[in-house]
């Protein structure tokens, strides 16, 4: 019996260990919205195993209250998926606070969308405003920038089908794009009756990088269906965002 109180005490002394061993701690707020829910437990089963095969601590939630709290400890806000109209004003005051002492920023596909002028900082947050998009279609996505970390683990070239979101630049706000999608490969004007999608030509990014405030923030605009959280290559692009994000390292010169 000694024994085995002994085996039990050290298994939690080495789990308090591995806990310990984390490199950092970020904020996954993953709210559900009309078409964007069946992701969250998939999401946080990955994204769970990347901590563990990553050494980072997160707190992943679909609960807004998290921003009651102290935004100081997490190295990064992720905000996956979620609605940002959803924060209320104090919620978004704290947010914007967190950011303008030095805090960072993640902003996943659903997370882009924000009625105009419900929340202009956010915007300018993202870099880019929002506009319609086509139906969910297989494209083709370039790496622009193969020195940017959320670009290691995918081709060049890069079979994807996602909702192509457009985009338009109200603040003129500089950005580094990560990936494009090439328009030839899938049709831009593809929507909804009573709707209307263009394409945006040539540079048509889907991802990038920029600096806000004090901060760090990385986009991407992929991540429409739950499954896709199940995918070893666009793991390996959120991974390299959290990276990014967390640390500011792996960006080669």
């Amino acid at each position: 019996m000694k024994k085995l109180v002994l085996a039990a005490a050290a298994g939690l002394m080495m789990v308090s260990g591995a806990q310990a061993d984390t490199q950092y701690k970020i904020l996954v707020l993953a709210m559900s919205s009309k078409y964007h829910y069946e992701y969250i437990p998939i999401a946080r089963e990955s994204f769970e195993r990347l901590g563990k095969l990553h050494a980072f601590e997160m707190t992943y939630t679909n609960k807004p209250e998290v921003f009651d709290g102290d935004l100081k400890q997490y190295a990064a806000v992720m905000f996956l998926n979620t609605p940002p109209e959803e924060l209320n004003e104090a919620r978004r005051k704290k947010f914007e606070e967190y950011m303008k002492a030095g805090g960072n920023a993640m902003l996943v596909h659903r997370s882009l969308i924000i009625p105009p002028n419900t929340w202009p900082w956010y915007e300018k947050l993202i870099g880019r405003r929002t506009g319609n998009h086509p139906m969910l279609q297989t494209g083709v996505v370039d790496v622009v920038d193969k020195k940017f970390p959320a670009t290691f683990g995918l081709p060049d070239h890069w079979i994807w089908s996602d909702e192509f979101y457009v985009f338009d630049d109200p603040y003129k706000i500089k950005i580094n794009p990560v990936l494009n999608v090439d328009e030839s490969s899938y049709d831009p004007t593809k929507i909804w009756p009573g709707q209307v999608s263009y394409g945006m030509g040539k540079d048509h990014p889907l991802s990038w990088y920029h600096y806000a405030e004090k901060g760090r923030v990385f986009v991407t605009a992929l991540g429409h269906d739950g499954n896709m959280y199940r995918d070893p290559q666009y793991l390996a692009h959120l991974m390299g965002g959290i990276y990014w994000t967390a640390t500011g390292k792996g960006l080669r010169p």
